[in-house]
């Protein structure tokens, strides 16, 4: 890597992505868990959320190494991992909808998990700093990737307000219904990224109006800045 490529607002970006994948990581484990142990829909769906998340940012900071290297992107190859990435959100969203009929119709009751509403609410405060964070960072970059992933961090701080709000309902009232409402939630939120990952949208925001040759950065020498 270039020394204009260890700038500080560079080595800041990375930082970024790599504390998105790790504590993505660590959610996947606690919520699937904390989810599975409870028969929770909504947190066992949002954990795996959270694995697929982990996934598309591992794309995302892998083409951010090759544009501040200056080197080339291998677009076949990023097309195919994010159109897996897009199968493993519509699976997931098929997952949670099937699984959220059958317990609104079903005898099953799940049971409360402090584990989850504590994990919510730590990423009710965490996801939004961290997409505010990387948002500063990609625009004082200039790049145009990291800005986009930023808007994917902000999805998931709404996905992890939803999820919450849907758990403490459960927890306060006893709503067994509350919890499919939750998922089919995750499930459109699934689908929505799932598109946009099947159609190679995950490096644009929606206000950025991106094309292929201009998806994701203002260039390498955007991308790299100035210290």
């Amino acid at each position: 890597m270039s020394g204009a490529a260890f700038s500080p607002r560079a080595r800041r970006a990375v930082r970024l992505e790599q504390l998105t994948i790790g504590y993505n990581v660590v959610e996947m484990v606690i919520a699937v868990a904390a989810g599975l142990a409870a028969g929770l829909i909504s947190l066992i769906g949002f954990g795996i959320d959270s694995g697929i998340e982990v996934a598309a940012a591992g794309v995302v900071l892998h083409r951010l190494y090759a544009e501040l290297r200056h080197g080339d992107v291998d677009e076949a190859k990023e097309r195919r991992a994010l159109r897996f990435i897009g199968l493993t959100f519509f699976a997931l969203a098929a997952y949670v909808t099937v699984e959220g009929v059958r317990h609104l119709f079903g005898d099953d009751t799940p049971d409360t998990s402090v584990v989850g509403v504590v994990l919510l609410g730590a990423s009710v405060v965490v996801m939004p700093w961290l997409a505010h964070a990387k948002r500063r960072a990609g625009e004082a970059l200039g790049s145009r990737l990291v800005i986009a992933d930023a808007a994917e961090t902000r999805l998931c701080a709404w996905l992890s307000v939803s999820t919450l709000v849907g758990l403490l309902a459960f927890t306060a009232f006893g709503w067994t219904w509350v919890d499919p409402l939750a998922g089919f939630v995750i499930a459109g939120f699934a689908v929505m990224e799932g598109r946009e990952a099947w159609e190679g949208e995950i490096g644009c925001d929606d206000g950025d109006g991106c094309d292929d040759g201009e998806r994701t950065t203002g260039g390498p020498g955007a991308a790299v800045g100035s210290s």
